[in-house]
């Protein structure tokens, strides 16, 4: 079982990266071992570059990515981590994956659409590419599984049928990788408007919680958390605000939303369950904040994980695009 998902290099990453993503990666390359294949996770700079940015700010931020994945439990002995932009693997086979996609299903990626109309100069032809290079993110290194959020179920899909495309045009060649989606906490919501997902672009900063925020700073933007009418305290579709409050107390303390319902069956009302969730977040998220501060400040030793990683990445990904090169006739035939 060979787990691979990618990761955008940006340092603030919220609830929603940690619960969704960051700790399936850490269960995954438990699971990976167990059964002597590998975990691999990489940090996306190259996904990076399809909007606008700052050159210096990408590396900083690519660090801090970098120290918050290995302060989260990521183990570089146990897993492969590594920088995109380190493996040229990646981008080759994007360019040859182009030729069994189509311009159509791109122009129908949901993410392109709401991305696109955030560019004011410029909308760039990388970003329409992007289910693309995500697709030879996986394909390159023959992943049965791919951990992500509920909001990249459509490029998993996409990237399905490329390499389904692929392997009938050109031979049995590629894995079909299949998603994993938690069925709690694959999408928190923001705490002031529960009916959009909790984000570092989209997002209200008072309805994001950050996982290296200060406890104080997470029991006041759980304080003022947004809630329902009335003053049960049930997970219902009529109740966003407090279904998604549920939701996370419960991956926060590793139960079932209904035992988390159940467990403020004696609550005095909305907030006896906010103070809940706040300490239960609060309490999952200081080990990680604390070992990001001793983690951060030596970015050497962070270059040196990510090259090692690198290293091992390219030599999976080298054997995949050889076989790819010769299916398709690309190169030498030998």
């Amino acid at each position: 079982m060979r787990i691979f998902s990618g990761i955008q290099p940006t340092g603030r990453k919220h609830l929603g990266n940690y619960l969704g993503a960051i700790r399936q990666y850490v269960e995954g390359q438990h699971r990976s071992a167990a059964v002597g294949d590998v975990a691999i996770y990489c940090i996306v700079d190259l996904h990076a570059t399809t909007v606008a940015y700052e050159p210096e700010v990408l590396r900083e931020r690519l660090y801090d990515t970098t120290a918050i994945l290995l302060a989260a439990g990521l183990e570089p002995e146990r897993c492969i981590l590594f920088r995109q932009g380190d493996v040229q693997e990646h981008t080759e086979l994007c360019w040859l994956l182009t030729s069994v996609t189509a311009h159509g299903e791109l122009n129908r990626m949901t993410q392109f659409k709401e991305k696109s109309a955030q560019q004011r100069e410029l909308v760039s032809a990388g970003l329409f590419l992007y289910p693309v290079l995500q697709a030879a993110d996986v394909l390159a290194y023959r992943a049965h599984e791919v951990p992500v959020g509920d909001d990249q179920r459509q490029h998993i899909e996409l990237m399905r049928d490329i390499a389904i495309r692929f392997n009938a045009r050109f031979g049995e060649t590629l894995v079909v990788p299949e998603h994993r989606i938690p069925d709690v906490g694959a999408r928190i919501m923001d705490l002031q408007d529960p009916t959009k997902k909790m984000s570092t672009t989209g997002g209200t900063v008072e309805g994001t919680v950050y996982v290296l925020d200060e406890p104080g700073a997470i029991e006041k933007k759980f304080k003022r958390a947004v809630t329902d009418s009335g003053s049960e305290i049930v997970r219902s579709p009529d109740k966003p605000g407090v279904t998604n409050l549920l939701d996370v107390l419960a991956v926060a303390r590793d139960i079932t939303p209904a035992e988390a319902e159940a467990s403020m069956a004696g609550a005095r009302g909305y907030g006896d369950l906010k103070m809940a969730v706040a300490a239960a977040v609060e309490e999952m998220l200081a080990p990680v904040r604390e070992r990001y501060a001793e983690i951060r400040p030596d970015e050497g030793a962070l270059e040196d994980v990510l090259a090692a990683g690198a290293e091992k990445a390219r030599a999976i990904a080298a054997d995949t695009l050889r076989d790819v090169r010769r299916a398709m006739g690309v190169g030498p035939a030998r």
